[in-house]
């Protein structure tokens, strides 16, 4: 049986916990602490309960397990409605161009704005797979499966979509944009304000961090060239981003300086062309990989499969994959193209 996603429980605390204590920094969305994780859970428990049709704030956490063992290998987690809480800030960086008409010099100089145009996005993120899991495709249905659960649940998400990836962090954990942009003002560290965040919400950034534009020609070198640029570690995620129909526009998180990714909802490409189906038949053995996910909420599961498509609306799968699903003849399936 092959790994599967499904929906995160309280019981995975522990798991969750274990993993966060390896993401090495700079992960917001998966701190290494017990009652941050367990208000993340209890949060994203309410969500599932939640059977209503309605667009709101809330969040979902997905966990990747082997079903034979029942370990949890990776996790990932959706977010529908971001900035309702506390504002949802972001750099932008744009361009501004001026003329001298006595030195006939015309300058374009580039300008961080401190800026909330991405609230109310909703946001794919805390995406992190266990060290010893990096291989066999497994951050591919980790990142994908959020795509498939998107369309199964349309109306609860908003039409324009974003996914945050972590800025350069140097191997003691610093980040260079932080330490000359925001670290000057708050008087802390880079993981000091990074953990505080995690923990507490980004609410003092609102109260301290001052709202008039940063030239980045003001900036160190290090600082500079680090702008937009994801972590090495990100760089594959840029790309399945990419695949997506996600564009960086000029967007950058305000303590690592890491890109932020936007897409509308309806145009990436796994909600595009996504195909729900009726099971007819679960004993295939070639056919077009995919990835196939059935149930609502808290049911949800997806995992890797085969699959034929018919053209009554009928789908066709592999053995394993109905194992890892737990689905009979006649069950509801939505899958798209490997």
């Amino acid at each position: 049986m092959s790994f599967r996603l499904r929906a995160a429980r309280l019981s995975d605390l522990e798991h969750l916990y274990e993993m966060a204590k390896l993401t090495g920094g700079g992960f917001t969305n998966l701190p290494a602490d017990r009652k941050a994780l367990t208000a993340k859970l209890e949060r994203a428990a309410a969500a599932f309960e939640n059977t209503g049709h309605e667009l709101c704030d809330e969040q979902f956490v997905l966990v990747l397990e082997d079903p034979k063992t029942g370990a949890v290998r990776g996790t990932c987690q959706l977010m529908t409605m971001v900035g309702q809480q506390w504002p949802f800030y972001s750099y932008r960086l744009n361009t501004l161009t001026q003329y001298s008409q006595e030195l006939d010099r015309t300058v374009r100089t580039e300008m961080l704005n401190l800026v909330t145009d991405l609230e109310a996005s909703s946001e794919v993120g805390g995406l992190f797979l266990h060290p010893n899991e990096r291989a066999g495709g497994h951050g591919l249905l980790l990142a994908r499966s959020r795509y498939l659960f998107i369309a199964m649940h349309r109306e609860r998400f908003a039409d324009r979509i974003l996914a945050e990836l972590r800025g350069i962090i140097d191997e003691r954990g610093d980040s260079p944009f932080w330490d000359n942009v925001a670290g000057r003002f708050f008087g802390m560290t880079f993981n000091e304000a990074d953990y505080f965040n995690a923990i507490n919400g980004n609410q003092f950034i609102a109260d301290l961090m001052p709202k008039h534009p940063v030239y980045v020609a003001m900036l160190d070198e290090d600082a500079r060239k680090v702008i937009g640029v994801p972590h090495l570690s990100g760089r594959a995620a840029m790309r399945m981003l990419e695949n997506e129909g996600f564009a960086y526009e000029g967007y950058v998180d305000i303590f690592d300086g890491g890109p932020s990714m936007t897409a509308r909802t309806d145009n990436v490409e796994s909600v595009k062309n996504s195909v729900k189906a009726s099971v007819t038949a679960m004993d295939i053995e070639e056919g077009e990989r995919a990835i196939l996910a059935t149930g609502r909420l808290s049911d949800f599961r997806a995992c890797y499969g085969a699959r034929i498509l018919d053209q009554d609306g009928g789908i066709a799968i592999d053995s394993a994959a109905a194992d890892a699903l737990d689905i009979s003849e006649g069950d509801t399936v939505w899958s798209v193209a490997r």
